[in-house]
């Protein structure tokens, strides 16, 4: 019976873990479509964001079934609670990639504002710490998770650095906004993708740890190790 419950754990794992292989693929392909102006792989990736939300859907059930039904252990449990909380995360960053990929349809349609330079370094980043954090799950490591967690205060100053820049192109040239703008909203999802990573690294320290460090400065900061 025992390897029937774990049997029922490693689905419940690879379907997160698939998901986050999609997600991954998103965001890659939203800002590949938006640097090459490729309509054609924008709506890819709006087509598929579907694909996530089945996931989803899929991962809340089988967690409850199994709480339902098995009243699992602490440890088991834990795996349970954060696997939830992780699928949801990877259901935003599809949301956040998919609308990356609307604004690169629109944006395709016109000359490019300036060199695609600072999105696609905070999509590399934001995409290693989805990596990592999946990583972090399959191998409980919550050392690995902290340095994540770390690395989100750069992609936050990437964001600034990139607002400030675009503000001044709208100042100067009021024609530039539509543009700006929307160079803005994708430096925003980037943002807030990044951040769904570090949740989800934060989440691997409880499975973990049994820690909950998601508002602790200390660790965000590197003051401190978990």
């Amino acid at each position: 019976m025992k390897r029937f419950y774990d049997a029922e754990l490693e689905t419940f794992r690879n379907h997160l873990i698939k998901m986050g292989e999609i997600s991954i693929q998103q965001l890659n392909d939203s800002l590949k479509a938006l640097v090459e102006a490729d309509v054609g792989l924008a709506d890819q990736v709006i087509a598929r964001d579907d694909e996530l939300d089945r996931l989803e859907i899929k991962i809340d059930e089988e967690a409850v079934r199994y709480m339902n039904m098995r009243a699992p252990v602490a440890s088991d449990l834990r795996l349970v609670i954060v696997g939830m909380k992780a699928s949801h995360d990877l259901e935003r960053v599809g949301d956040e990639a998919t609308g990356i990929a609307k604004r690169a349809v629109r944006l395709a349609a016109e000359p490019a504002l300036k060199p695609y330079l600072d999105l696609p370094r905070m999509a590399r980043i934001a995409g290693e710490m989805l990596r990592d954090a999946l990583d972090c799950f399959l191998n409980g490591d919550a050392v690995k998770a902290a340095a994540i967690i770390r690395r989100d205060e750069d992609v936050d100053a990437i964001n600034k650095q990139l607002y400030r820049e675009l503000t001044s192109y709208m100042i100067e040239r009021p024609g530039t906004i539509s543009r700006a703008i929307e160079l803005m909203f994708i430096s925003k999802s980037l943002e807030r993708i990044a951040d769904h990573a570090t949740n989800i690294a934060e989440e691997m320290i409880y499975l973990a740890k049994g820690k909950d460090v998601r508002h602790d400065q200390a660790l965000k900061q590197g003051e401190k190790s978990v």
